[in-house]
């Protein structure tokens, strides 16, 4: 079976999802896995492809498991002389180097601390190893990665996570966005980072993002309109 007329296939944990192509490029993302020339689920889900051909499995899983590429929300829990140790919600803890970030050398490294935030991806993530994360882009720029000052975090489903970062734009964001201002960050790994000029405005975009995840967007339109004319 093909990438393609897989695409929606609910399995379960172990299961064949597709067999490895002879040609071309096969990326897998959270719950894939490779084993006997066949893709193997490692959960249960529902198969799914990002806009740049990743595969996927959307579950309702709270554990995270961390996958090369994945944008995540993490918490600095421990910092030694070369790299940090990152909280991002999964089996075991990841390493930030301390030299990830633009414009790190070793003489100006980043001042970080236990408990602050950072926005990072997953480079590098392997079964018997702790996974390795960067805030840096291909090209060695931020491109909005690094440390999340201030804001609030709400946690949330993998798969809603993956309905905010998706394209298009989001309802519930597009429907915000009309009406307030605010910063987002969105992790895989269910933490979703944000910051506003008010308490209030955090509130209301975050039980507008929470009440959004089984709503149509005619639903999540009214929604946040109700949301909306609370705040006068």
């Amino acid at each position: 079976m093909s990438a393609s007329a897989a695409l929606g296939k609910v399995v379960g944990p172990g299961d064949k999802v597709l067999d490895i192509p002879s040609q071309g490029t096969l990326r897998l993302s959270a719950g894939l896995t490779t084993h006997e020339g066949g893709v193997v689920s490692t959960k249960g889900g529902i198969l799914k492809s990002t806009r740049t051909g990743q595969l996927y499995l959307e579950g309702r899983q709270k554990r995270y498991i961390p996958a090369e590429g994945d944008v995540v929300v993490g918490v600095i829990v421990d910092k030694h002389s070369e790299n940090f140790t990152v909280d991002i919600g999964g089996p075991f803890n990841a390493v930030l180097p301390q030299l990830s970030f633009e414009g790190a050398t070793r003489r100006n490294r980043p001042n970080l601390h236990p408990g602050d935030l950072v926005y990072a991806r997953v480079v590098q993530s392997h079964r018997d190893t702790d996974p390795v994360l960067s805030c840096v882009d291909g090209a060695g720029r931020a491109a909005g990665f690094g440390h999340l000052k201030e804001g609030t975090v709400i946690n949330c489903s993998s798969s809603l996570a993956r309905q905010l970062l998706a394209s298009p734009t989001a309802p519930v964001l597009e429907a915000l966005g009309s009406g307030l201002q605010f910063e987002l960050a969105v992790g895989l790994n269910g933490r979703v980072w944000l910051t506003a000029a008010t308490a209030a405005t955090c509130v209301v975009v975050a039980n507008a993002i929470l009440e959004s995840e089984f709503k149509t967007a005619t639903q999540v339109r009214t929604m946040v309109a109700r949301l909306l004319s609370r705040l006068g």
